[in-house]
């Protein structure tokens, strides 16, 4: 028990210290952005005054490793800062979108997760049959297309040719909980096309790899049926790979959604980070980038400790 504390704990301080590093990276790109914060915002017709006046009050006269301190301090105590396109606070603009790309990526999960692992299965069971070879085709496509391309066909057959979905995700604050899921189900199957081929293809590979084991072949030899021996015994024993892929693709849903947002103009929270880049809205590119990465970080801890703890193996290999 002491060793997987111990192990578990290595893992969260590489996290936090990954997060601190990746934190300087987002503070110095922001940096190096060609131009002038003030004069943007601004605009041309500004004085120079207005302009310095502006600067002072952005910080922006202050040396970068003190605006850097203050900026991550003040981020660690929920202060994301105020907004430069329309004076709101950041935490107010992100909150809702933030839970409105979780709401996209749950429900792709809800989705994808059992249909993945279903077809993975299926696959192991008929390996080398027409069934598994063609699902390995779809998949590989699927993987190939980039998730516009897999939009913007699904907008053209559900939408404009069928009419069955909106092709825009508009939803608000006063939907309900059935009129978001219909909303946002053309996206939500857009992303499921693409992380599905991951989560089956991974499941299909963990599985054949535990069906070659010594145990497999004596339950075999007794006569145990086939599905029965991948239900019972092979996936149980695959799920260290599985439940690390999942986790991996879970952190793709919620950080990689920003393309699959501006096709469907998603109000998430990668549509704002997009709006913020064109807008230099400074603040909220910083802090989006940084929630970004804390989640993805932290999924990806997750899927370690999972893994672990679902792998004896993998424990004495880290001792």
């Amino acid at each position: 028990m002491k060793s997987v504390l111990l192990l578990v704990s290595k893992r969260c301080i590489a996290s936090l210290v990954t997060i601190f590093v990746i934190s300087v990276i987002i503070f110095v790109g922001v940096e190096l952005l060609p131009g002038d914060v003030a004069e943007t915002v601004l605009g041309q017709s500004a004085t120079p005054e207005t302009v310095e006046a502006f600067r002072k009050e952005l910080k922006l006269d202050l040396p970068p490793h003190i605006r850097y301190g203050t900026w991550l301090n003040d981020f660690v105590h929920g202060d994301f800062g105020t907004s430069l396109a329309n004076g709101r606070p950041v935490s107010e603009l992100i909150g809702w979108r933030f839970g409105n790309t979780m709401f996209l990526a749950l429900l792709t999960s809800v989705i994808a997760i059992p249909l993945a692992i279903f077809l993975g299965m299926l696959a192991a069971f008929y390996k080398n049959t027409f069934f598994d070879k063609l699902i390995s085709i779809t998949t590989l496509s699927f993987i190939s297309f980039p998730e516009f391309f897999i939009a913007y066909i699904l907008i053209a057959l559900f939408s404009v040719q069928f009419n069955i979905f909106p092709s825009l995700a508009i939803i608000d604050k006063n939907m309900g909980f059935a009129a978001k899921v219909y909303a946002v189900l053309l996206p939500s199957l857009t992303l499921t096309c693409v992380v599905t081929a991951h989560m089956m293809r991974q499941t299909r590979a963990a599985i054949i790899n535990v069906l070659a084991s010594a145990y497999i072949e004596m339950a075999e030899i007794k006569g145990v049926k086939r599905l029965r021996i991948i239900v019972h015994h092979a996936f149980p024993n695959a799920l260290s790979p599985v439940i690390n892929v999942i986790a991996v693709n879970l952190a793709y849903l919620i950080v990689g959604v920003v393309i699959v947002e501006v096709v469907f103009v998603y109000p998430g929270l990668g549509q704002l980070l997009v709006d913020s880049v064109a807008k230099r809205d400074l603040p909220v590119v910083q802090a989006s980038g940084l929630i970004f990465s804390i989640v993805f970080i932290f999924l990806n801890l997750a899927a370690d400790i999972l893994s672990m703890l679902s792998n004896p193996r993998l424990r004495q290999s880290e001792i």
